[in-house]
């Protein structure tokens, strides 16, 4: 039977980035270091296939710290927690391994300065997300507002409207939030701006690839999880350029192949934590039903690494 032809094209960079592959590296070595069980305060990385080879491997996931018992190691994760979380790690005498991403970090550290300058700080991003809570928890309660629209910049209640600063969310839609900036520095001209920009390289890059390929394509794939940030926001992108489907799958089970129908180019894309094998997966799913080709469009090389805490480079003490 002969089969339909299609081309994929693959966006690149996709999948991984530095601080993803930086805290999944950290849980291994604190396995490896500590033995099983390790515990880890919310998924390291927001993928359930990761999560799930790592909690095979020994990692307990759970959702707040007095879940792990203090004679375990704990890690935080990739996207930050509230500073009250290792103030109560450390007076719980627990050994505890902070994951976050470096980029996150730089906006925690960001959000400090400009607190210790006396400015409140307006925040971008979506409300109950893992790193705005964490980020949002680094500052005494009401000095951090939270906007996730342009309509909410009107109903913003501020304290002194020459005294703001504004910081972001690192997963978010570029032009998404663009909108919200330009909705801020014109209600509030006076408004501090980040030093350099708060959305992450990985998620710019990601985004502009999916915008390199949005032009040949019938259809969209991105892989990644339905709690995923940046995931989600690679299908917004997607249609945003003419993509007329876009669809989040988590692995090649996911595909809705009726809304592929007629389809001869499809783009896949890939979130900032879904590994390569599950790109692999969606190809192979294409292969069995079409004649495919495949052609990688690369906008940008990625050559970010990030070093794992000290703690893990360190030999475990004997008893």
């Amino acid at each position: 039977m002969t089969m339909p032809p299609l081309t994929l094209y693959l966006a690149a960079p996709r999948g991984f980035c530095a601080g993803v592959d930086r805290a999944i590296k950290i849980v291994e070595m604190a396995l490896e270091k500590w033995g099983a069980p390790v515990y880890v305060r919310h998924e390291i990385v927001h993928n359930k296939f990761v999560v799930d080879r790592l909690r095979d491997m020994g990692a307990v996931f759970v959702e707040e710290l007095d879940e792990a018992p203090t004679d375990r190691p704990v890690i935080f994760s990739a996207h930050g927690v509230p500073k009250a979380i290792p103030v109560e790690a450390e007076r719980r005498n627990m050994v505890y391994v902070d994951a976050t991403c470096p980029l996150v970090s730089k906006v925690h550290l960001e959000a400090e300065r400009h607190h210790e300058n006396g400015l409140q700080m307006i925040m971008i991003g979506h409300a109950g997300h893992p790193e705005t809570v964490g980020t949002m928890g680094q500052l005494p309660e009401g000095e951090v507002l939270l906007v996730e629209t342009v309509e909410d910049v009107a109903g913003l209640e501020v304290r002194d409207p020459e005294r703001l600063a504004y910081i972001t969310q690192t997963t978010l839609s570029i032009d998404d939030t663009a909108a919200i900036v330009a909705a801020l520095r014109e209600r509030f001209p006076a408004i501090a701006i980040p030093r350099k920009e708060d959305i992450c390289y990985a998620t710019t890059n990601r985004q502009g690839a999916v915008k390199a390929i949005a032009g040949r394509i019938d259809a969209l794939l991105v892989i990644g999880a339905p709690n995923s940030s940046n995931s989600k926001r690679l299908v917004e992108v997607g249609r945003a350029a003419g993509c007329r489907v876009a669809q989040l799958v988590q692995r090649a089970t996911d595909i809705d192949w009726e809304a592929l129908q007629g389809a001869t180019a499809v783009g896949v894309a890939a979130g900032a934590s879904a590994p390569e094998v599950l790109v692999d997966e969606v190809i192979a799913a294409f292969r069995a039903r079409f004649d495919t080709t495949v052609e990688a469009v690369e906008t940008v090389k990625e050559r970010v690494e990030f070093k794992v805490p000290r703690i893990l480079r360190e030999p475990a003490e004997t008893p």
